[in-house]
């Protein structure tokens, strides 16, 4: 059991080591940030399968929606609401297993079970956008996932 969960884990490692390099080609060659969470957001979606992939912008005291793959999503959310208001309250990433048990969390859609909320920092610091991911499973993301989309965010 414990050699199938670490060859499991060695392919999503493989998958993402890889994502990150495609990425930081995309990235490399164009500049602007829309095209690039479009591509990004197309990227891990079709990667990994995920029910929900996307950006939120930070646009004054809001979060609002930016390119993203899957289903309906929310336009807006308030800073400090919901898994991604708060990761840009808190201003670091959230794993929540069980989106039924985050405190306040917001159900643009039934179906998510488990998220992941990554901050996108700007060179000054700032956060200026929140990668969300959702997935209709509980306990999809862990740290290998957390790590990962770090490092994707910060291509940014």
């Amino acid at each position: 059991m414990a050699e199938e969960l670490h060859i499991a884990q060695g392919g999503k490692e493989e998958k993402y080591a890889l994502l990150h390099k495609q990425i930081t080609e995309i990235v490399r060659s164009e500049e602007d940030i829309i095209a690039n969470m479009a591509n990004i957001s197309a990227m891990i979606h079709q990667t990994f399968g995920f029910w929900w992939t996307g950006f939120y912008r930070v646009q004054g005291e809001e979060l609002v929606l930016g390119p993203f793959q899957g289903p309906l999503a929310c336009s807006r959310i308030k800073f400090g609401r919901g898994v991604c208001g708060t990761t840009w309250k808190e201003r670091c990433t959230q794993v929540v297993p069980d989106v039924e048990q985050f405190p306040g969390h917001i159900a643009c859609s039934s179906a998510s079970k488990s998220e992941i909320v990554v901050p996108v920092f700007n060179k000054e610091g700032e956060i200026t956008a929140v990668l969300d991911i959702d997935s209709e499973h509980l306990n999809t993301f862990d740290n290998t996932d957390k790590l990962w989309l770090e490092r994707i965010a910060e291509l940014l």
